[in-house]
Order: C-alpha cells, then structure tokens, then sequence
C-alpha cells in the first residue's frame, strides 16, 4: 500500500480537498478536543510539521495534552503518522492542509498553544507573506488562540529570528522567553530539548538554534516593520 493510501485509513489523519475548506469551514472548526480527540484537554498546534518528529516528541512527554501537526506536505507527514499508528500514540493527530486556510479548521478560544519549529525563513523577499510568523500569520492565529496561549518560534536562522523580534517590539507583543542560542541556557523544558533530523544537522554544522516565546494579546492588528527595521 502507498503513503497516501495508508494515511487514507488512518483515523488520526485529516486529509480535506482544498475545496472544502476554501472560504468555507471544517465541519471539525470547534469541535476538535471532543470530536477528534474525545476529551477536553488542551490543543497544542504545530505548524509546518514536516515529518512530525516534534509533535510526535510533544505528545510522547506530555499525555494529558492533545497535539496536532499540520502540513501540506503529506509525504513528510506519513512517517509522524505512521509512528502514531504504530506506537498507539493517542494524543497525536495530523491534518493535512495549506497553513493559509487555518481559520477554517479553528473556532475562537479553541487552540492553548502554538509552536512553529524550522520553519523556511522566506528571506529571499524583504516582505513575504509567507513567514509564518509575519503579520498576515499572526493575525490569522490571534482569531483561535486563547488568551494567554503561547506562540513558540525555534529556528537555525537568525534572520528569521531577529525579524520576528522586531516585529513583536513594534507591535508591543508580550515576549516571554528569547534567546539566540538556545543550547547554551540551563534549564531548558524537555519540550525545548526535542531534537529534530534537521535540528540535528543544523547543530552538527555548527549553527545555533535560536528560540522566542511570545504572546499576542493585545487586540490591535499586527501590522509589518519598516524596511529599515528589517
């Protein structure tokens, strides 16, 4: 049987057409604590997932959590399903879909926390609309994200880094943890010492890993930096 078949059978799968949900709602936007996962714990969201490792890591420490990572990219996305599947990893779900349509899938309060790990830093434009951690992004997750819910950003490029930075600054964002070099803190979470296949390759290359947790409270819309800020 084939990826994309074997991920057609798996429960923990959601794979909708893009028709489906373009300027249109899931029929799980708000139910998916009680209708996916069947209990009422919280949701923690990983974005831009790619095989999954991270979510996989998250929910194997943290059980009473439900995790979910989302990805277009169903090939990478097969291996964090099947290692679900296999190791009957219940708190774990993967949805398959472009990040850009993500307020079809979550109602307002309905995600605790997001994180977003290596995600490609789009530095090619001065203003690309896809950094996921860009004003078009941010105003999309501030519309499901509880008060209070955390955004995690940990990433090898300190491009990405220091524009996120300047744009939570400029937007007067709540930053809770920041670091340029996350491996030379004490005391990190477990969750922050999850390591990735990239991770890992970016580390033995000797680069480091920079890492933001911020919040985005406030209710103004999140608006870009100047070209000079960038």
């Amino acid at each position: 049987m084939g990826k994309w078949a074997e991920m057609d059978n798996y429960s923990h799968v959601i794979q909708p057409p893009f028709e489906d949900v373009f300027r249109k709602d899931h029929e799980l936007k708000g139910k998916w604590k009680e209708a996916f996962f069947g209990n009422n714990n919280p949701l923690i969201l990983e974005l831009g997932c790619g095989k999954g490792e991270y979510t996989i890591g998250m929910a194997r420490q943290f059980p009473g959590t439900n995790f979910l990572g989302i990805d277009i990219k169903g090939a990478r996305m097969w291996k964090g399903a099947k290692t679900a599947e296999q190791q009957s990893i219940d708190n774990v779900g993967f949805l398959r879909t472009r990040i850009e349509l993500i307020e079809s899938f979550f109602d307002r309060d309905e995600v605790d926390e997001i994180w977003i790990t290596f995600p490609d830093p789009q530095i090619k434009k001065r203003r690309n609309k896809k950094r996921l951690t860009g004003p078009r992004f941010l105003n999309h997750y501030r519309s499901f994200l509880k008060k209070g819910g955390l955004i995690h950003l940990k990433t090898d490029s300190p491009e990405l880094y220091d524009y996120t930075l300047n744009l939570i600054n400029k937007n007067n964002l709540d930053v809770i943890t920041k670091t340029p070099d996350l491996y030379s803190e004490k005391n990190l979470g477990e969750n922050l010492l999850i390591r990735t296949y990239y991770e890992q390759m970016f580390l033995d290359a000797g680069e480091k890993i920079t890492y933001i947790c911020f919040r985005i409270d406030n209710d103004r819309p999140i608006t870009e930096i100047n070209a000079d800020e960038d």
